[in-house]
């Protein structure tokens, strides 16, 4: 699921029905659901053009349906549906190059999309570990920020795709997030159940953060410096305020 509060706006990605949902939490417009490729996850949206990437998972046992669908969120319709080499992982959208990224699992890479050229792949930034996961970016230094399963950690140009350091994480990641007021990444480990947290300026982990085996879910807020991680075995949130 994601939020924009440039439009007031709400998607969710239904995996089981093929569709994402489009609604605004501000009045009572009907959910709109749009038929996208299949299986989706992963969603980013560009605010300028009103056009969200979801990054479909596919199906190996069906060929070509790994790709990534555009939606005009406007006309509530899919635009394109464009194939990448494998499955997709977590997407983002950068506002400054007008670019969506999208990590591949394998063969392990990241590919971007040119917002003003939504039909096709416009670059592939090779990964050197398996199973690139989390994504996010630093806007300021337009790095790209990408835990993979191999259990490591890279920042890359985010122009160029240069590999630019590397740093070893405590297990298998999920979902990584960039606070860029303090320069430090979160990265979510379900397994043993932590969060590792890495100073981004010299990419060294500068602490790791006790949560619950099988909590690979967190969400942040920049506006408070608060990390929140979902506890599936004790059926709670756990809230860490970062200073």
């Amino acid at each position: 699921m994601g939020v924009r509060h440039e439009r007031g706006l709400v998607f969710t990605s239904n995996r089981a029905e093929d569709t994402v949902g489009i609604f605004s939490p501000f009045d009572e417009t009907p959910l709109i659901k749009v038929r996208v490729g299949i299986r989706p996850n992963g969603l980013a949206y560009d605010p300028a053009r009103n056009l969200l990437l979801v990054a479909n998972v596919g199906d190996p046992s069906r060929p070509g349906s790994f790709t990534v669908s555009i939606v005009d969120v406007g006309t509530k319709t899919m635009i394109a549906d464009v194939s990448v080499a494998g499955r997709t992982r977590w997407a983002m959208f950068d506002t400054e190059v007008d670019r969506f990224y999208v990590n591949i699992a394998d063969p392990p890479e990241i590919v971007g999309v040119a917002a003003v050229e939504p039909f096709r792949v416009a670059r592939a930034f090779s990964i050197s570990s398996a199973g690139p996961h989390g994504l996010d970016l630093d806007r300021e230094q337009a790095r790209l920020f990408c835990a993979c399963d191999g259990g490591k950690l890279f920042s890359l140009d985010a122009r160029s795709g240069k590999m630019l350091a590397g740093s070893d994480l405590t297990g298998v990641p999920d979902v990584v997030f960039f606070n860029a007021g303090l320069k430090r990444l979160y990265v979510a480990i379900g397994d043993p159940g932590v969060i590792d947290v890495f100073d981004t300026e010299s990419m060294r982990r500068s602490e790791t953060v006790r949560t619950e085996r099988g909590a690979h879910t967190i969400g942040f807020d920049a506006a408070r410096n608060t990390v929140y991680a979902f506890l599936p075995g004790s059926h709670r949130a756990a809230v860490y305020v970062d200073e």
